[in-house]
């Protein structure tokens, strides 16, 4: 018995050294926005894929290839997410600037919250696909 605890303990204190990542596939849900309560579109669909220190933002349309629209870098310590957006496929006021979120993730549920450069306040929701 002594041996399985042991065990036990080592494998969780080896497990907290690991460093904390996104990695998945994650869909958009919604958002509120400056308060304000926005649903997802049901026109097309936002996912986001991460590896251990990179995203990349795709839109699904029915009848088109996946669409690659935003990619960056991003890190986490503790319950705060950096995000640096490195390419968008449209003019961003926040390309090549770090965003600060804090994060959480319930069961399969992930959410950012966070103040955007321009002031605006943002929570968006993402659930887990894989």
């Amino acid at each position: 018995m002594k041996k399985i605890l042991a065990a036990f303990l080592v494998v969780a204190l080896l497990s907290s050294f690991n460093s904390p990542n996104l990695k998945g596939l994650w869909q958009y849900c919604g958002e509120t926005f400056n308060g304000k309560r926005n649903a997802a579109s049901a026109d097309y669909t936002l996912q986001r894929k991460y590896d251990k220190k990179h995203f990349e933002a795709i839109v699904l349309e029915k009848g088109e290839k996946p669409y690659t629209y935003e990619s960056g870098d991003y890190s986490l310590n503790a319950d705060t997410c950096l995000e640096t957006q490195t390419f968008c496929a449209q003019k961003s006021a926040t390309l090549g600037k770090t965003i600060t979120y804090t994060y959480t993730i319930i069961n399969d549920t992930l959410t950012f919250k966070g103040i955007l450069p321009n002031g605006n306040t943002v929570e968006s929701y993402w659930k887990k696909v894989k």
